[in-house]
């Protein structure tokens, strides 16, 4: 596996409100920029659009606590979407034959190994942010 190191820090905090307090400043950034769907542009997918909005669905089917644990990762994940052009570990989805997984390994500053999941519909040819989750 070749994991890409970020220049990012966990997002620091000793609760849940803190970490998504932050986490949200980050994706509000983001969110600004356009006025429909936020989204990243990413090296790997040669500049294509990665959507969020599958991520949150997903994170809040989570307890606080796995919340907790994956939004520290928020930024570091960010980055790796946007400068990243390492080669994911690349799978057909079992339960859908239409979506192909994406797994991207990185690295944060203080070497903390993560995995972020990217979804790609084949019949849109659309990406989404499925998953941020520590290795």
């Amino acid at each position: 596996m070749n994991y890409y190191q970020t220049k990012s820090k966990l997002i620091s905090g000793t609760n849940y409100k803190e970490v998504m307090k932050k986490a949200e400043r980050s994706f509000n950034k983001i969110e600004k920029k356009t006025k429909r769907q936020p989204y990243l542009r990413s090296a790997y997918f040669l500049k294509r659009k990665v959507f969020f909005n599958i991520f949150w669905k997903h994170l809040f089917d989570k307890k606080h606590a796995f919340r907790m644990e994956r939004l520290r990762f928020f930024d570091a994940c960010l980055e790796l979407i946007q400068k990243s052009r390492n080669h994911p570990t690349t799978s057909e989805n079992p339960n859908n034959k239409g979506e192909v997984l994406h797994r991207f390994y990185g690295l944060t500053k203080e070497k903390c190994k993560f995995i972020i999941q990217i979804k790609e519909i084949k019949r849109n040819d659309k990406l989404y942010l499925m998953s941020i989750f520590p290795s």
